[in-house]
This record gives C-alpha cells, sequence and structure tokens, in this order.
C-alpha cells in the first residue's frame, strides 16, 4: 500500500500522469498518460507512456513542472 503524500508534492515513481505542455521532440501532445519510472534529479523524471496493450512508444525525461499526478481514488479537496 502506498502512503499518502503531501498535496503540493510532485509526482513520485509509478505515479500515473498527464503532460500539461506539448513536447514536440518526442512526439507528446498535451494530456498524454504515461508512468513515472524513474527519478532523474530533483526536478527531472522519466516517464513511460504506453499503448492500450501495454507497449512503450516513448520513454522520455519530464520536468516535474509539466506533470499532473492523475487519482483513481477520492480525495479530500
Amino acid at each position: 500500500m502506498r502512503t499518502k503524500k503531501a498535496r503540493n508534492q510532485g509526482p513520485s515513481i509509478l505515479d500515473v500522469v498527464a503532460l500539461l505542455t506539448d513536447l514536440p521532440g518526442q512526439q507528446l501532445a498535451r494530456g498524454q498518460v504515461g508512468t513515472v519510472v524513474e527519478q532523474l534529479d530533483d526536478k527531472t523524471l522519466l516517464v513511460e507512456f504506453s499503448d492500450d496493450q501495454g507497449r512503450a512508444y516513448a520513454l522520455t525525461p519530464c520536468q516535474g513542472a509539466e506533470l499532473l499526478v492523475l487519482h483513481y481514488v477520492p480525495e479530500a479537496a
């Protein structure tokens, strides 16, 4: 079971995230969903983007500020 983190804390390993900006160099558009697979430094995370069959089509470093953590269970606002 994962522990609850502070609301203002950025994405963590295995968080499901959505891009807040286009990344044209990687052919990724705002809103695409991926999974954080590694923290590269204080601000940069490695994110894997996969298709519906689970095949990765992009693995790219992203700034934490470019990502929105998605939640699948209700949380208090």
